[in-house]
């Protein structure tokens, strides 16, 4: 498995020295989340740092920006990077679209598939210099004109990524997309069962196989040194579980264990203001589920034995990576991952 590192942090010098220890500790990419900061701006602040690591938006946004400025800042970012660029896109949840961006919700899937294929005609169109011509059923692009068509990357347009929490979604990645960024609350259960047999049946319609495509993980982990005891770095991880798990769109992930009463229960805690007691109902066998914890020995085992086979990428926190970036327990235990031993 290849080991990433995640961030979700505004753009300032320090990112490129974070991205040359990540770099020096070994890390296969560094990938930007798309909170609170703009995630394409961090990538361009950290990637003059490194000279071997990935970097990629884990994810941005795709519904509130159009294909052909999708494809653009892709296109800049993976000349930038000398080839080593992802870009991970996402639908984002109807409230967010509708009522943070205020932009119209319709048609999730279709849109998703269409801004893959429509930002793939645009880069058809600049590296071909043929007319760009993309009819769907959401976007029809047919104007591009040589003041407005850069150069295409010289190493090819970048790998997509999707991210997808049901089976709608990852089946679209599989027949459009490189790769499927699989949300942190997930379980393995989920992932082999919901998730793998989606992403073939797209992979099957498009002519490819498993192998040519990326399962890339974000892990909910429970570091217990960096907490004053291992109770406390799991009730931390505890009330991310809740949170998560409050949400109706994730009540799938939950039906897979037999726990969907859950997440009704837990919105409703949250209509009631009932933050800090909404943990509580996440017993010590659902945190396992979801979440592995201890030190770095302990918790390369738990990646080993829960993931090694199902997914190809494990995403962990930046602060984690430089927090043991010289312990020699995580160096043995990540390059034992990394090498498959």
């Amino acid at each position: 498995m290849k080991l990433n590192a995640s961030v979700s942090t505004a753009p300032s010098r320090e990112l490129a020295d974070t991205a040359a220890q990540l770099d020096h500790a070994g890390a296969h990419a560094f990938n930007f989340a798309e909170l609170m900061h703009d995630p394409f701006l961090g990538v361009a602040t950290a990637a003059p740092g490194a000279t071997q690591l990935h970097f990629g938006t884990a994810i941005a946004l795709a519904f509130t920006r159009s294909p052909t400025t999708l494809a653009h800042t892709a296109n800049d970012l993976q000349t930038l990077t000398g080839g080593r660029f992802v870009l991970g896109l996402g639908p984002q949840i109807r409230p967010h679209i509708e009522r943070r961006f205020g932009l119209v919700w319709d048609r999730p899937v279709q849109r998703l598939k269409e801004v893959v294929l429509a930002m793939r005609a645009v880069w058809q169109a600049w590296d071909s210099g043929e007319p760009l011509k993309f009819e769907g059923e959401v976007f029809n692009l047919s104007l591009m004109p040589p003041a407005f068509s850069p150069k295409a990357a010289p190493q090819g347009p970048p790998p997509v990524y999707l991210a997808a929490v049901g089976p709608k979604m990852a089946e679209v990645a599989g027949e459009v997309a490189d790769g499927l960024f699989v949300h942190a609350f997930t379980t393995a259960d989920y992932v082999r069962n919901v998730l793998v047999p989606a992403v073939e049946r797209g992979l099957a319609r498009s002519g490819r196989k498993r192998n040519d495509f990326q399962f890339c993980l974000s892990a909910f982990i429970a570091d217990t040194t960096a907490a004053e005891s291992v109770a406390e770095a799991r009730e931390q991880a505890r009330s991310s579980v809740a949170f998560y798990a409050s949400t109706p769109d994730y009540k799938g992930v939950l039906d897979q264990h037999g726990l969907g009463e859950l997440q009704p229960k837990l919105r409703q805690m949250t209509r009631e203001g009932a933050w800090d007691t909404m943990a509580a109902e996440i017993d010590d066998e659902v945190l396992d589920l979801f979440c592995v914890s201890g030190g770095p020995a302990e918790m390369c085992e738990g990646f080993n034995s829960r993931w090694n086979g199902l997914v190809d990428q494990i995403s962990l926190p930046v602060e984690y990576w430089l927090r043991h970036a010289d312990n020699a327990e995580w160096k043995t235990g990540s390059a034992k991952l990394i090498d498959g031993s």
